[in-house]
């Protein structure tokens, strides 16, 4: 196999991968090499190296990988790679998007139910032994607006939909979905805002997209309405939101990403009332290597086969 294409797994969930790429009958087909995420590539893997799956890589490293023809990103979002001053031109470049509709719109419908229904205080009366009455309120005939109607926003919705609530997204290609979703361009971003009682954030990380949820369009939601971002934490204008929240312009925020993670404990978002943070669950999976092990298994027999790949990345939208 001295000719053989040869790929690194720089991971240190390389075994899945491994495992995969045997089931799949590909192993003898290229050379595979294993590198705990800590570690740092040998000169000798620079130098050969064909195809890399990796999360993300520092600046000054790719171009010291003259053979290299393929990148696999491990996650969706790919900032980090187009922010890279070396990004060599000619590579191509894929993500893990899609990978995470087994976790994500199971955990966007939790923050829903976390919103509408009153477990969360119910659970804290129960430690005083106090009954309270609490009336839960209804999702069904709510509407729930999706910035951003990709592979998760469109699961999203057809759960939702299932539960009675009215669904509005918005797209930059805007042609119809299946199901009952009313499908909108992003030049009518503010009608969603002022139609919806809960706003999804979907969005990607791109220099369009920085602080896209502002004072000013916190200003075209209803006041009873909620803000949930399972995105990126650069959408929001940090400042402009808890100033929204702090005066009850807008009813509350979910908010799973954020600008700098772990989140610092003196962020005002820890204490300011109506806000709920979360620890960045929304994409995790117990088994997420295994599922993004498909993607990349099928993306290999594509590229040793010569066709077309899946999930490119689009450098110009940044995506």
């Amino acid at each position: 196999m001295t000719n053989a294409l040869r790929l690194l797994l720089w991971t240190d969930a390389a075994a899945a991968y491994v495992d995969a790429i045997g089931e799949a009958g590909l192993s003898d087909r290229i050379v595979i090499e294993t590198l705990g995420r800590k570690a740092s590539p040998s000169d000798t893997q620079l130098a050969q190296t064909n195809m890399l799956l990796v999360a993300n890589v520092p600046p000054g490293l790719l171009p010291r990988m003259p053979k290299l023809q393929w990148a696999q990103a491990l996650t969706a979002g790919v900032e980090a790679w187009l922010a890279l001053p070396d990004l060599p031109k000619d590579l191509m470049l894929t993500c893990a998007r899609g990978t995470h509709g087994e976790s994500m719109p199971e955990n966007i419908l939790a923050a829903l139910f976390h919103i509408a229904k009153p477990l969360a205080a119910i659970a804290e009366d129960q430690k005083h032994s106090r009954w309270t009455n609490r009336v839960a309120e209804p999702l069904n005939g709510k509407t729930l607006g999706i910035l951003g109607l990709g592979v998760i926003g469109q699961e999203v919705a057809r759960l939702a939909a299932a539960l009675g609530m009215q669904v509005i997204g918005t797209r930059r290609r805007p042609q119809p979905m299946s199901g009952p979703v009313e499908v909108l361009p992003p030049e009518r971003t503010q009608d969603l805002l002022a139609r919806s009682d809960y706003v999804l954030l979907l969005l990607p990380a791109t220099a369009e997209t920085e602080n896209f949820i502002n004072a000013e369009r916190l200003g075209q939601m209803r006041s009873n309405a909620w803000l949930l971002n399972f995105g990126r934490g650069h959408l929001i204008n940090d400042a402009d939101l808890i100033a929204a929240i702090t005066a009850k312009r807008i009813a509350g925020a979910v908010l799973d990403v954020f600008r700098q993670e772990p989140l610092p404990a003196e962020h005002p978002f820890w204490t300011t009332d109506g806000i709920l943070v979360l620890p960045h669950i929304g994409g995790p999976h117990p088994r997420r290597d295994e599922i993004v092990a498909r993607l990349f298994v099928d993306n290999l027999r594509r590229f040793l086969d010569g066709r077309p790949l899946r999930e490119v990345v689009d450098r110009v939208a940044g995506y």
